[in-house]
């Protein structure tokens, strides 16, 4: 199943990785390290919001478009018509 944690985690293993390789100042390479952990929490918590968010807004729209569906149009053309012939 599809999860952002998977791929930010991909990602952030890649930035890991890079300055693991790359970056030689043990002490830049812990602040580095230490940025990425953080924003990798950071992140995460992002898109558990952003998917949230979404699927509350999905379940709503849901429920509105059944409400509407279980609306009686006809019933309530008739009532107009009546109305509008009542007042001629």
């Amino acid at each position: 199943m599809f999860t952002a944690d998977s791929i930010i985690d991909t990602v952030q293993t890649g930035k890991k990785t890079f300055i693991n390789t790359f970056v030689t100042n043990d002490a830049v390479k812990e602040a580095l390290i230490n940025f990425v952990d953080v924003e990798s929490e950071y992140t995460k918590k992002a898109a558990k919001i952003g998917t949230d968010t979404f699927a509350t807004m999905t379940s709503e729209t849901v429920k509105a478009v059944q409400e509407a569906a279980k609306f009686d149009y006809a019933k309530f053309g008739e009532g107009i018509m009546k109305k509008a012939s009542a007042k001629k």
